[in-house]
């Protein structure tokens, strides 16, 4: 009988900043995977990777998620942080370390309101969010797309901090 080993957050899990194409290649293939309507190209992963701080997870040598954070922007200073997990990878505290590691660097760049976006279609990604205790603000369908998006707040964040 041949058993699967089930990895758990901790065990073996190494976050790390993306640095060069080779990172660059294996965040954009989670993305892609976890959002395909929003599928990136070389260039696009490239300009992010100057504007926000990508990361992956990976468990031993294998990619198994990746998150973004968006700096703090205006009056609210607003910081957005996503968290993706591969499919098969979900379920075992890695989005949530994703997360967790998103948003102290949130409250290190001075975010005092956290938003993240979840393409609708992914309940899990949505169920949690609002476990995280994020509140839905918006649905919306991008100009000639047809996927619909839900931006999150998360509520309480003052409290958190």
């Amino acid at each position: 009988m041949t058993r699967t080993r089930r990895w758990v957050a901790g065990a073996g899990l190494r976050i790390e900043v993306v640095a060069g194409p080779g990172m660059e290649a294996e965040w954009r293939a989670v993305h892609d995977a976890v959002v395909p309507p929003a599928a990136l190209s070389e260039d696009e992963v490239r300009e992010r990777a100057a504007r926000y701080r990508l990361v992956n997870a990976y468990l031993g040598d294998v990619v198994v998620g990746c998150s973004t954070v968006r700096p703090p922007a205006g009056e609210e200073r607003v910081a957005t942080v996503i968290a993706r997990v591969l499919p098969a990878f979900r379920g075992r505290g890695i989005g949530g370390e994703l997360y967790a590691a998103g948003l102290r660097h949130a409250r290190g760049l001075g975010a005092r309101v956290v938003e993240t976006v979840v393409l609708a279609a992914n309940t899990e990604g949505l169920r949690f969010a609002v476990a995280r205790g994020f509140v839905e603000r918006e649905r919306y369908v991008l100009d000639g797309e047809r996927d619909e998006w839900v931006d999150l707040r998360l509520a309480d964040y003052a409290r958190e901090r």
